[in-house]
Parts: C-alpha cells; sequence; structure tokens
C-alpha cells in the first residue's frame, strides 16, 4: 500500500478511528471468528454452536451476546413441540457481509499453513460449480496487487 497526501508523514497522524481496530473489537477473537464461520456453515442452535466450536457454553453465552448486540446476528425464537421456548441465531445483513473476511482467512490459511493432502475444504460457485476465491478488485471491475493500493484519507 501506499499513503498519499499528508497520510505519507507517517509521524503527523495516528490511526485513531480505524475501522480495522473498530471491527475487531468486535470479531477479534478466536471464538467470535469461529462462531461466525459456524453461522455462515448454518448453525443456529446454541448448543451446536458449543459443540461445533469447541468452547464452554460461558464463553459461547458472552461471545453470542456481543455478536447480537454488534448486529452480526440476531436471536429468533423456536420451540420444539412439548419444550420451553427458545433462541436461535441467524445472521443478519451485516453478519453476511463478514462473509468475504472469513473467505479471505480461510483462502491465506490455505495457502500459508499447508496440510498434507491439501486443504480440508474447498469453496464452489453453486451455479457453475467453479472454485471461488476472495481477491482485491476495484470499482473499476481490475484485479489489484496489494502494492498497487493508494491510501487516502476521507476527512480533511
Amino acid at each position: 500500500m501506499t499513503l498519499a497526501g499528508h497520510l505519507a508523514n507517517r509521524t503527523e497522524w495516528t490511526a485513531s478511528d480505524c475501522s480495522i481496530d473498530g471491527t475487531m473489537k468486535i470479531v477479534g477473537t478466536r471464538s467470535a471468528m469461529l462462531l461466525m464461520r459456524e453461522a455462515h456453515y448454518g448453525t443456529t442452535r446454541f448448543d451446536d454452536f458449543v459443540r461445533r466450536v469447541g468452547i464452554t457454553e460461558a464463553v459461547a453465552a458472552t461471545r453470542l451476546r456481543e455478536l447480537v448486540a454488534a448486529g452480526l446476528l440476531k436471536r429468533r425464537p423456536y420451540q420444539e413441540p412439548g419444550r420451553r421456548t427458545r433462541h436461535e441465531y441467524v445472521l443478519t445483513e451485516a453478519g453476511l457481509d463478514l462473509q468475504p473476511v472469513l473467505l479471505a482467512l480461510m483462502q491465506w490459511g490455505d495457502r500459508h499453513l499447508p496440510r498434507p493432502g491439501g486443504p480440508p475444504l474447498t469453496l464452489h460457485h453453486t451455479d457453475c460449480d467453479e472454485r471461488v476465491a476472495a481477491q482485491l478488485r476495484c470499482s473499476a471491475g481490475h484485479d489489484v496487487e496489494p502494492h498497487r493500493i493508494t491510501v487516502r484519507t476521507t476527512r480533511h
């Protein structure tokens, strides 16, 4: 990345209002990201989150509460016959918008944490069965190499 304008002098500014920092305050724990992974895989029930992520009920309850408060998940009531009403957790629009981040993390792990036999999962476009990849692309549709990004401030 290249810093432009007054950002080029890194001694004159700090990233005190950083979107990355704000995001990490919400999803910056291993358990939060794995809960979001499971939500994207279709997990909705508390007990299933606990089992699939391998965390304690207390940690799951805390993280799910935080993810709901942040607007990534919402609680929806359900009731099995003869049982009390409980709540399941479903993705919101903001939660769905996290999917490219999850895919990029998966892609990075596949590349930089190789396993014998290759990656455990692959992602495919449902309509054509081609592989799916997270990519940097500008709004004009050009693929962008990481060193070809210029950072500008939106504040003056």
